[in-house]
């Protein structure tokens, strides 16, 4: 999860996490990471499959804006409090 300067999260999955950071942080890559620039990786997680990693991702952009910054700080009270 990348935090970008206009306060937006984006949210993605990837194999190589290194090979998705660094051209979103050179703005590389069309859309909210290239024009809300500069951004930051807040949060990442491994998953076992592509197919888990992407369901977290689904599941992840949907939670409201209190409950991501939770995320980042591993407030699990919080997350169960705000679902």
């Amino acid at each position: 999860m990348f935090h970008c300067a206009d306060r937006s999260f984006n949210m993605g999955h990837a194999d190589n996490l290194e090979a998705r950071v660094t051209p979103n942080e050179q703005g590389q890559i069309l859309g909210c990471t290239q024009t809300g620039r500069p951004i930051k990786l807040v949060w990442s997680q491994p998953f076992a499959t592509r197919m888990e990693a992407l369901e977290a991702e689904r599941r992840i952009k949907g939670w409201s804006r209190a409950k991501k910054p939770a995320l980042i700080r591993e407030d699990w009270p919080l997350i169960a409090s705000l679902a």
